[in-house]
């Protein structure tokens, strides 16, 4: 099937431990989702699926169009972090990704792996995928943390009192986007630096590179010390690529979730909107529950009900949204990983600097 075969079969198996966690945290997040949900929002199920009944195919269709719209706008940062890559496999990539990161136990090492191989099969580099995971990488969290804070910015101008929630949503992630920043300017800057933090990286994520069952993979923190010129280069290049792509895929996510707010019959000012759907997005991060599920959906809710939102339709709305980020996922991840396989494999070859990609 694949020009490296060995790297799809050999590809990322959740060990006992992390079947342990991933079957708790989907059970976690089934508890968050059906029992402290409607707590957080002082409501009930029945009032919910009373407010959704209303929803008509139209508006499916719409909400549906728009995910869609933001996952190709996405596919502008994996292309930018990785030449040669073409837009079609980039979609693919990320719902294959996505999909696993979702479903499987242990997701986000699921989708990286999912990534690699991937990236393999299609003839790129181990030095150019590494460097695109880590890019990317950088690029997804900066993202995270800095919309709480535009989501402070924009309460501010418009004046209002703020709930707590939203206050500690933006000082968490102006503090950990300046952290990340200055972590990564360092491994650009600094030889030891890069090593201290290869190495840290290094424990974290040798089990998942020995997953990998590739040989030839080099510790972490040779990697970045080798491939720090490598990693500038990228980031040069490809930086407004990279930045496009992600605002454009947050600012569509929002559209997203405005509309499936509006279609439940909810009507707020942009900056209350704006700031339930930064706090949301901040706690997709968290990695208990697959995607953050029940956490990024309560966080959403209580800045909604917080600013005078009806419990019952700011509960039906973020359930709406999350429908079309987690849900929705999984059959279109399915296609893609058929598109995967349909698509034509290339003979990696490291040496080159930018390998061919090939898609049928």
């Amino acid at each position: 099937m694949a020009a490296d075969g060995s790297i799809v079969r050999g590809m990322w198996r959740p060990t006992r431990r992390q079947l342990v966690q991933g079957v708790l945290g989907l059970l976690l997040g089934i508890v968050l989702v059906v029992w402290a949900l409607p707590k957080v929002a002082h409501t009930t199920w029945g009032a919910v699926f009373e407010t959704l009944g209303h929803v008509g195919f139209g508006s499916v269709m719409q909400l549906f169009g728009l995910m869609g719209l933001g996952l190709w706008c996405y596919t502008f940062t994996l292309t930018g972090s990785l030449p040669g890559l073409r837009h079609v496999q980039a979609l693919i990539v990320n719902l294959c990704g996505s999909s696993a990161g979702n479903l499987v136990p242990g997701g986000g090492a699921a989708g990286v792996a999912v990534t690699y191989a991937a990236f393999r099969s299609w003839g790129f580099s181990r030095r150019d995928i590494s460097t695109s995971i880590i890019v990317t990488g950088v690029w997804n969290i900066l993202a995270r943390m800095i919309l709480p804070v535009t989501g402070l910015i924009a309460l501010l101008v418009a004046g209002g009192n703020l709930p707590q929630a939203v206050v500690r949503g933006g000082l968490i992630g102006a503090a950990s986007g300046l952290a990340l920043l200055a972590v990564f300017i360092s491994v650009l800057v600094s030889d030891t630096a890069a090593g201290l933090i290869g190495r840290a990286l290094d424990r974290v994520l040798r089990p998942l590179l020995r997953r990998l069952r590739s040989s030839r993979e080099v510790a972490i923190d040779q990697l970045i010390r080798d491939q720090r010129g490598h990693i500038a280069s990228v980031v040069r290049h490809g930086w407004l690529k990279m930045t496009f792509g992600m605002v454009a895929f947050f600012l569509v996510f929002y559209v997203l979730f405005w509309q499936s707010l509006h279609v439940v019959g909810l009507r707020m000012t942009f900056s209350h909107m704006f700031a339930a759907y930064a706090v949301g997005r901040l706690l997709t991060a968290i990695g208990i529950t697959p995607g953050g599920v029940g956490f990024t959906e309560a966080g959403a809710v209580a800045v909604l009900v917080a600013f005078g939102a009806d419990p019952a339709q700011a509960l039906s709305g973020t359930v709406l949204f999350s429908l079309y980020t987690h849900v929705m996922e999984v059959p279109l991840g399915i296609l893609a990983y058929l598109g995967w396989a349909m698509s034509k494999k290339t003979a990696p070859t490291d040496g080159a600097p930018h390998p061919p990609a090939a898609l049928t």
